[in-house]
């Protein structure tokens, strides 16, 4: 038996920014996956937004956005020096559709 609720329903292609039309999707869900493990890393050490940003040199109101996924005003590269500056490693894999060139790096950035 199928509800009017089901109807409604809409499976997802595993990006939301794909799905809601977004422009450059793949990009947004990286910056959102980097924004993700910068603020589990924060978690993690048990920081307080106010450490957190002296620690990474913004200010306390930049951290709570970025805890709560407001993303619109961080670049990849801020994120990025934010994930060095909290010591994390970034493993990177390239992989070009066209012949057979792939790469692994593990990164410090």
């Amino acid at each position: 038996m199928t509800t009017a609720d089901d109807d409604r329903i809409t499976s997802s292609s595993g990006n939301v920014f794909r799905d809601l039309g977004r422009p450059e999707p793949d990009l947004l869900l990286f910056k959102a996956h980097l924004a993700a493990q910068v603020a589990e890393a924060i978690n993690r050490r048990g920081w307080t937004q106010t450490y957190a940003a002296d620690q990474l040199g913004i200010d306390q109101p930049r951290v709570s956005h970025l805890m709560r996924g407001h993303l619109s005003g961080f670049s990849v590269d801020a994120l990025l020096l934010y994930l060095k500056r909290l010591d994390v490693k970034l493993n990177v894999e390239i992989e070009d559709p066209v012949g057979e060139s792939t790469g692994k790096v593990l990164v410090t950035v």
